[in-house]
């Protein structure tokens, strides 16, 4: 019987630690998603514009910036204008519309009268004054009908072309309302009341809100050319950005070069990548981000963005600065190779040597190599991240290199997020959406026109001007000259 008792207390003691043992082990399996948890929050709490794609805008004016927020090195020159850049003053004119004579009344020492003295010296100084809005200028066609002396028959005039009503604007309303609102991305009344200061015309929010979709209407030609034209281009830059519309969310797509720009709207997917008729079929180098809606365009070779590389690299290494070595002997092997690059294409050299082109990549697989056995048998996100990151680069390294072995590729694709951005100011002016996806489409046609206008020295109102009086200026070629 106490052997009975015995074994009863010793199996009891055994049933409660073993459920002890379970909610131990359930504890520590909760304590490592907690841990988790928290390293990812971490994680996220330190990317910045500076680690991720995100906008400047978007850093909090509160928190301090870290001290190496680039894995950039510094580049020696003091902040500021560069000595030997091209710079430009405000300059005397030599035929002023009005001189005024200051001269003194009275001598300054014995105070005799100065109105017939000799002038011994003069110093000019010049203001340059906007003049005051002239009131418009009110042509009036008199369209007029004839009836022939011979025969009877009533002949009725022709008014020039684009004169269709009884009372309308000009171009040149047309040009300066389109400024404000499409170059300068100027809410409605704001660009009406702005254009009222400036000319003397007085117009309203509705012609004001519709010039954008009258501009976009005329620049079907100009559009058909720069598809034309880029299709042919050696490098593509294409890029692509989130803009909300109508209560969902639509994208604006960019192909361009450093003198063209076409942006369409559509998805995300392959077919709306498609839909911009410039991408499929090229044969010529897409430098872009890693987004794997490109990779359908297997006839074209593709270039991966340098800077978003730096970013993923600055993330990782910022956030586990002992466990990933590798990933800023990497950021150091891309920033010397962008360097490298950008000397060889200054010189007028056609490729890298092949002994600089051997350094690189063998540095490269170097760190490849570190950031696989690093992360390899690591747990926890850094681990994986860092694991993760070492394959992409390991993967993909003919796309990240490709600015090193042929130069006329640029090392980022920053050309296309430039062209691209606009889309980003128009929204923060516009309540941050738009209210319909004719309006976004109608803004990607004209930021295209605007973009490349200006890439060719031309001022957005001289092509506004022109597009409103002759139709659109269209460009010739792939680049001037």
């Amino acid at each position: 019987r106490a052997h009975t008792v015995a074994e009863r207390v010793r199996e009891a003691a055994a049933a409660q630690l073993a459920a002890r043992d379970a909610q131990l082990a359930a504890a520590l399996a909760q304590l490592a998603v907690l841990a988790a948890r928290v390293e990812d929050l971490q994680s996220r709490l330190a990317r910045d514009s500076s680690a991720s794609s995100r906008p400047p805008s978007s850093d909090s004016p509160y928190t301090k910036k870290a001290r190496d927020r680039s894995l950039r090195g510094r580049s020696g020159r003091a902040p500021g204008k560069q000595p030997g850049a091209q710079s430009s003053t405000l300059k005397q004119s030599a035929d002023p519309a009005e001189t005024v004579i200051c001269a003194p009344a009275a001598c300054g020492c014995c105070g005799a009268d100065l109105a017939g003295a000799d002038v011994v010296g003069v110093q000019k100084r010049q203001v340059f004054e906007a003049p005051a809005p002239p009131p418009p200028v009110v042509i009036e066609y008199q369209v007029q009908a004839r009836a022939c002396g011979t025969c009877g028959e009533v002949t009725v005039g022709l008014a020039p072309a684009g004169v269709t009503g009884r009372v309308q604007y000009g171009p040149g309303v047309h040009a300066k309302t389109a400024l404000a609102i499409c170059a300068h991305y100027l809410p409605v009344t704001r660009a009406a009341a702005l254009v009222a200061s400036l000319t003397g015309v007085s117009v309203s929010a509705g012609f004001t809100a519709g010039v954008r979709g009258r501009a976009a209407a005329r620049l079907g030609p100009f559009m058909d050319q720069v598809r034309v034209l880029l299709r042919g281009a050696g490098v593509l830059y294409a890029d692509e950005t989130p803009a909300r519309t109508a209560g969902k969310l639509h994208y604006v797509h960019a192909a361009c070069t450093g003198f063209l720009t076409a942006m369409h709207t559509g998805g995300r997917t392959t077919e709306d990548i498609d839909a911009g008729a410039i991408l499929p079929g090229f044969t010529g180098t897409i430098v872009r981000d890693g987004y794997a809606g490109y990779q359908h365009l297997s006839g074209a070779l593709h270039a991966w963005c340098g800077a978003h590389g730096l970013r993923d690299l600055a993330a990782l290494y910022r956030f586990d600065p002992d466990g990933q070595v590798w990933a800023r002997s990497m950021a150091d092997l891309l920033i010397h190779s962008n360097a490298k690059a950008t000397a060889a294409r200054a010189a007028g050299q056609p490729r890298l040597a092949d002994t600089a082109l051997a350094e690189i990549r063998s540095w490269y697989r170097g760190a490849v190599a570190r950031g696989i056995t690093d992360n390899q048998h690591r747990r926890g996100k850094a681990g994986k991240d860092g694991l993760r990151l070492a394959r992409r680069f390991r993967d993909h390294q003919d796309m990240i290199l490709r600015f090193t072995t042929d130069l006329a590729v640029g090392f980022t694709s920053n050309q296309a997020e430039r062209d691209i951005r606009p889309v980003k100011v128009q929204m923060r002016t516009s309540g941050g959406c738009w209210r319909t996806i004719d309006g976004l489409a109608d803004f990607a046609i004209v930021q295209s026109y605007l973009s490349t206008a200006a890439k060719w020295g031309i001022s957005q109102l001289d092509a506004l001007t022109q597009l409103f009086t002759d139709g659109p200026w269209l460009p010739n070629a792939i680049r001037p000259g």
